[in-house]
């Protein structure tokens, strides 16, 4: 029997037809995910579901969908999925996360554009009968310094298109490395001296805890006069009532935003202000991502309700149905290494080295590759996933080399990750134990037997008498329990780690408290997906 898939948001006819090609049995009701009842009453029916935003994939409706496989998301976000019901239930979430890049990034650049010459004001004048040619003096692009933060895959075409219009590019990215910033032409700089520097600034980084509010009050305040801001990312980046402030000020000249921190953003400390130019987040909305987004996601549910082939995938790695069996645990440790190194490291990173040893040597390495990657990258974008990450790995200069070598130790086999950055090389190794369990064996070239819990604490210090008293005590007076606590050195006197699994996530107040002691060198709060 034909799989079947219900189309329950608006996709073009192409997509659909593409189903048709490949002899699926689909299903266009592109009205139908607004209503979550019938939807929730239908989905038992279906092999596959076709989705874009209004439709959402909530327990309720995982509850009922019996048969399902596969989710598809024409688009990148699918904070509309509940991913974490999906993954339980067993089913696929894949998304398009390359399908809308470039209209997202050319978006930017409209913007930009737009308010250097006051382009909707002038059009709004004009419309009105009035002709106030001397009301609307603008800026010109060419010889300006564009401040970009996150030069990833869509700040990345900012870059290059914003070099064709000749202005400056100073580019504020942790994970960029030098050469990479040479190969794109752009200068790398620290966020204050981007802030001090720039005429424009434009954003293009995920909503993460790092980058919540880059755009603060304070860092704001740091900005060259008649500076000019565009957000086209993600609402919750900039402080919009502070930046709305420095606009009536005349520290900022203008500001561009197509994201808000409260979306649909019916009102806003920006709206209605001089020179500030609002779009209802259009970023991908052009004939030609809404095409490609969907023709995408119809031919990667059909490879994989046909063929098995997993692309794309949030939820699971890119393998075989047979390789899944073996290698589960294996993706899982393989994540968690990758997660532990990237949670650490705050500077670019060069390289990625993976040694395989013994049973893991036989394995899927791509997979695995994929796994360990993804969770180095997750830190600084959390939408990375198993196929994208190489991709993305590339594209920041990372290199990534992988050794394999037959059973060379106690354990019938492991995996070691080692990063290379500017400043300093980072490893840790862990295993699969018997259970199925895994397990982190070496940080630092020091030998643990550490379970992996979904809240971590890593330490480090000199090997000095009373340093796991204070552990213990410290987390006690903060009301934080111990569920699992391992400790490790090179040698007596020497250097020490302690990595402490919580039965919560660390407070900030139990992070002062260890740093206040004076006993730490690093204390680094981890979680991990488990």
């Amino acid at each position: 029997m034909a799989p079947k898939v219900l189309i329950s948001d608006k996709l073009s006819a192409a997509a659909v037809q593409i189903f048709k090609d490949r002899g699926i049995d689909v299903d266009f009701q592109p009205d139908l995910g607004k209503d979550k009842d019938k939807l929730a009453e239908v989905i038992g029916q279906y092999d596959g579901l076709a989705i874009r935003s209004a439709t959402k994939v909530t327990e309720k409706i995982l509850e009922n969908a019996t048969n399902l496989k596969v989710i598809g998301r024409a688009g990148i976000g699918t904070d509309n999925i509940d991913k974490e019901a999906a993954s339980k239930k067993g089913v696929i979430v894949m998304n398009t996360p390359y399908g809308n890049m470039i209209t997202t990034a050319e978006h930017a650049i409209a913007m930009m554009f737009a308010v250097a010459r006051q382009i909707p004001e002038a059009s709004a004048s004009t419309h009105a009968g009035k002709w106030e040619k001397s009301k609307f003096m603008g800026v010109e692009l060419t010889g300006k310094t564009l401040g970009v933060i996150g030069a990833g895959n869509i700040g990345g075409i900012v870059c290059n298109r914003a070099l064709g219009l000749k202005m400056k590019v100073v580019a504020y990215d942790p994970f960029l490395g030098e050469e990479k910033a040479k190969k794109m032409g752009v200068e790398k700089v620290e966020l204050d001296e981007l802030l001090k520097r720039a005429d424009f600034i434009t954003l293009h980084v995920p909503f993460t805890e790092q980058t919540a509010n880059i755009l603060s009050a304070e860092n704001l305040a740091k900005t060259k006069k008649g500076v000019r801001i565009i957000n086209c990312a993600r609402g919750g980046l900039v402080d919009e009532q502070a930046l709305a402030d420095l606009l009536k000020s005349g520290h900022v000249a203008g500001a561009a935003f197509d994201v808000f921190k409260e979306e649909p953003a019916t009102e806003n400390p920006l709206f209605n202000l001089p020179n500030v130019v609002c779009t209802p987040h259009l970023g991908a909305a052009t004939t030609e991502a809404q095409e490609n987004v969907a023709l995408q996601v119809a031919e990667q549910m059909s490879n994989y309700l046909l063929d098995g082939a997993v692309e794309n995938a949030l939820n699971m790695p890119s393998m075989t149905a047979e390789e899944a069996k073996v290698m589960g645990p294996w993706v899982d440790l393989a994540g968690h290494l990758g997660n532990f190194i990237g949670q650490l490291t705050d500077e670019p990173i060069n390289a990625i080295n993976i040694l395989y040893d013994g049973v893991a040597a036989d394995m899927n390495q791509g997979a695995l590759n994929c796994a360990v990657i993804a969770g180095i990258l997750k830190k600084a974008n959390p939408d990375v996933n198993l196929v994208s990450a190489p991709v993305v790995a590339k594209e920041r200069g990372t290199q990534v080399s992988t050794t394999s070598q037959s059973k060379g130790g106690t354990f019938d086999g492991y995996i070691k990750v080692t990063i290379v950055t500017p400043e300093r090389e980072r490893s840790c190794a862990g295993t699969v134990f018997s259970d199925g369990k895994p397990r982190f064996i070496q940080i630092k070239g020091i030998n643990i037997d550490a379970e992996v819990g979904e809240h971590m604490l890593y330490t480090t210090n000199e090997d000095v008498p009373g340093v796991i008293g204070t552990l213990g005590t410290t987390l006690g007076e903060n009301g934080q329990n111990i569920a699992n606590f391992t400790l490790g050195r090179t040698a007596t006197g020497k250097q020490a780690i302690a990595l402490l699994y919580l039965d919560e996530k660390t407070k900030p107040e139990t992070v002062k408290a260890l740093r206040d002691t004076g006993l730490f060198q690093q204390i680094r709060p981890l979680e991990f997906a488990v």
